[in-house]
């Protein structure tokens, strides 16, 4: 039980740079206290004491503003970081590691008996404000994104983002490569080169990249088959980029 109990406060500190103390934990986190209440509400669910689980966790979200009912499955060292307005339903089960931040909803998408809520793996980490509905599966180390929604499995490693949520798949190392060697040659940074920072402007601008990469490759093949027929062509050079400036009509730089 102890031991159960440093790992609950050990992943706070591993997870939350704000915690300063094991007793700032203990008394002041209210994700910590609604795991705490959880996992004695279960034991009471699981032992036949029904309404005793429920008017357990009916106080803890009182106390918490975090709502988890006692059937739900939560593995070890499991966070919710800041927690409210967290909701987590009866079949929903949780392996370990997890990481929930507030206004989460593990949902269920059915009225009918039987598994009915999300199911997620290890090491998931779910964003603020993310809605994961119905009986589905978060593959191990996913990233659901803040304001998700998600309503499909999701597999190992994947980030998702969205309404409705959508996997945003990693480039291959040999893409991302030439990403950075044309955006380096354009002057300016590929900021958004990989799945980390999922932004829509990136995504596109990542996108253009890839073209602008097949189109020097046509490029060079049609050079090479005209080298080949004697005909040769400068090849100009591309202006570098310096500082963003725009000039106005009276011929002065505006910010």
């Amino acid at each position: 039980m102890f031991k159960r109990l440093k790992e609950e406060i050990h992943c706070v500190f591993e997870r939350d740079p704000a915690a300063q103390s094991v007793f700032e934990i203990i008394t002041s986190y209210p994700g910590f206290h609604a795991i705490l209440i959880h996992r004695i509400s279960h034991r009471l669910w699981n032992s036949g004491l029904k309404w005793a689980g429920r008017f357990m966790s009916h106080i803890a979200r009182w106390l918490t503003g975090i709502e988890i009912h006692p059937g739900a499955r939560i593995g070890r060292r499991f966070f919710i970081d800041h927690g409210m307005g967290v909701v987590i339903g009866e079949t929903a089960v949780i392996d370990d590691d997890c990481t929930l931040y507030h206004g989460v909803t593990l949902g269920g998408t059915s009225w009918k008996k039987g598994k009915r809520h999300p199911t997620l793996g290890k090491e998931v980490v779910v964003g603020a404000g993310a809605k994961i509905l119905g009986p589905i599966e978060i593959g191990d180390c996913a990233r659901i994104g803040s304001n998700s929604v998600v309503l499909k499995n999701v597999p190992a490693g994947a980030t998702v983002v969205g309404i409705p949520g959508h996997v945003v798949t990693a480039k291959k190392e040999k893409q991302l490569v030439h990403r950075e060697a044309i955006a380096n040659k354009m002057g300016f940074d590929a900021y958004g080169a990989t799945a980390d920072m999922p932004d829509p402007i990136a995504y596109a601008i990542n996108h253009m990249l890839d073209h602008i990469h097949l189109m020097d490759e046509q490029l060079k093949t049609m050079k090479q088959v005209l080298k080949e027929n004697g005909i040769e062509l400068e090849e100009p050079p591309i202006p570098e980029l310096t500082d963003c400036e725009i000039e106005t009509g009276d011929g002065e730089n505006a910010s």
